[in-house]
């Protein structure tokens, strides 16, 4: 009796090295490093941050997003999020006086061009001291890898 239990222990011990070993060898397959593109984020020829006019700004964002490679290979985009920041006005209501204020849209997507109710809201009251700003792109390659695209603020003088 006391043979087979050494027969069965010696037994389970190699089926355990045997597992172990090819988990080591799919863990240092995951772990496999992709050394990731230079990409540039494009909307029109603009990339990278930039003061624009307000008929260019207006322009601008109703084109689509874009995601290149410095081999100018096109990269899918899987989500972004565009954040608005609106200048306006608040009144004090004991003192009525008026004073600069800003707020803030923003909302995370997965398609592009933006939609057209933030496009048309956009270009209706677009006005200087206003950015438009695309960050937390996440593109994907046709191999299927991920990356992060730089992002792109639009300042409106």
């Amino acid at each position: 009796m006391k043979f087979l239990q050494i027969i069965i222990f010696i037994v389970f011990g190699f089926c355990s090295l045997q597992v172990s070993a090819q988990k080591k060898t799919n863990r240092q397959a995951v772990n496999a490093k992709v050394k990731a593109p230079k990409l540039s984020t494009l909307l029109g020829n603009y990339k990278d941050s930039v003061a624009v006019t307000v008929d260019v700004g207006s322009n601008v964002i109703a084109l689509p997003l874009q995601i290149t490679d410095d081999k100018n290979n096109i990269y899918s985009i899987v989500s972004y999020q565009f954040l608005y920041k609106k200048v306006g006005v608040t009144e004090d209501e004991q003192t009525e006086k008026v004073s600069p204020t800003t707020t803030i849209s923003s909302s995370y997507f997965k398609n592009t061009p933006l939609p057209p109710v933030w496009v048309s809201t956009i270009q209706k009251y677009l006005k200087q001291g206003e950015v438009l700003y695309f960050f937390d792109v996440v593109v994907r390659d046709v191999k299927g890898n991920y990356y992060l695209a730089p992002t792109l603020k639009f300042t409106i003088k």
